[in-house]
């Protein structure tokens, strides 16, 4: 197994963020929300140089793209996911307002241009008790239903290549659920895809070519690569902030970025520690 320290001197592509969340490596670039600033980055992968492309009037999270290019954004406060069009104009895709009191988060996009939304259940922030939560389906269309629940925080949530298994992470349960996405677009199959190790508190997840997945383990300050079953193969510490999100680089499964911060409350994050920073494994 491969256990490194990652000193952020070194691994430092691109600062002054404050909670860089919702990684994904899209048409050569990685993108990300900087979810406390409503500001929406995308940045060179090998130079660190960066440029802000949108920004919203609320906190953003999950990202992904539709086939004509817009892009979905998980709008948290509003609990509703923005379109934002290849001109910039910002429309409602669909609206969780009625069927949630408390933010939506995660946010994945398939090749059918179906989302599955994940939600928090409680209002985190204010420290209230852990309450299961869901995850929903929203159709082409913007149409929502339910697609699963009994999550402990719904988080990370990537499709295993060359397959339509979508696996799920809980923030505040140590494993990884997959299930199998059906030709109508709802989930079948709910099981374990692997139990991580206790204490693991899962933000942002990210799969490689071969399947394998990181998970950033937020509050352990790590980023594990797990396979199916739980055999991990590499151990990635970050012992002086928080692990929070992860993506592959899309050319080299050897390459990792990670989003760090140094906390999950907004109002200690004005300091703009926020971070991605590349490994070459």
């Amino acid at each position: 197994m491969i256990t490194r320290t990652i000193d952020r001197s070194e691994a430092l592509l691109g600062g002054g963020f404050s909670f860089p969340e919702g990684l994904r490596f899209h048409e050569g670039r990685i993108w990300f929300s900087d979810m406390h600033t409503g500001d929406i980055h995308s940045m060179d992968p090998d130079d660190g140089s960066s440029r802000l492309e949108h920004t919203i009037d609320d906190r953003p999270s999950g990202l992904g793209w539709l086939s004509d290019g817009s892009l979905l954004v998980s709008s948290m406060f509003r609990r509703q996911v923005l379109r934002i069009h290849p001109g910039g104009e910002q429309t409602v895709h669909a609206d969780l307002s009625h069927l949630e009191d408390h933010p939506t988060n995660e946010l994945l996009v398939d090749t059918d241009g179906q989302a599955f939304l994940g939600s928090f259940g409680y209002d985190i922030y204010a420290d209230e008790p852990l309450r299961p939560a869901a995850v929903y389906r929203i159709a082409p269309d913007g149409s929502v239903s339910l697609a699963a629940d009994g999550f402990d925080f719904p988080n990370g949530t990537v499709i295993l290549p060359g397959t339509r298994t979508l696996v799920i992470a809980h923030s505040f349960r140590p494993e990884l659920t997959a299930f199998e996405i059906e030709e109508d677009g709802t989930l079948s199959r709910r099981r374990v895809w692997a139990k991580l190790p206790e204490g693991t508190t899962t933000d942002g997840t990210a799969v490689d070519s071969q399947g394998r997945i990181w998970v950033s383990a937020l509050q352990t300050s790590e980023y594990l690569r797990v396979s199916e079953g739980g055999e991990i193969s590499c151990q990635l510490a970050v012992p002086d902030r928080l692990a929070v999100d992860v993506v592959v680089d899309g050319r080299d499964d050897d390459v990792v970025y990670l989003a760090t911060s140094n906390h999950i409350q907004p109002a200690e994050t004005t300091v703009k520690l926020g971070a991605i920073e590349r490994v070459q494994l």
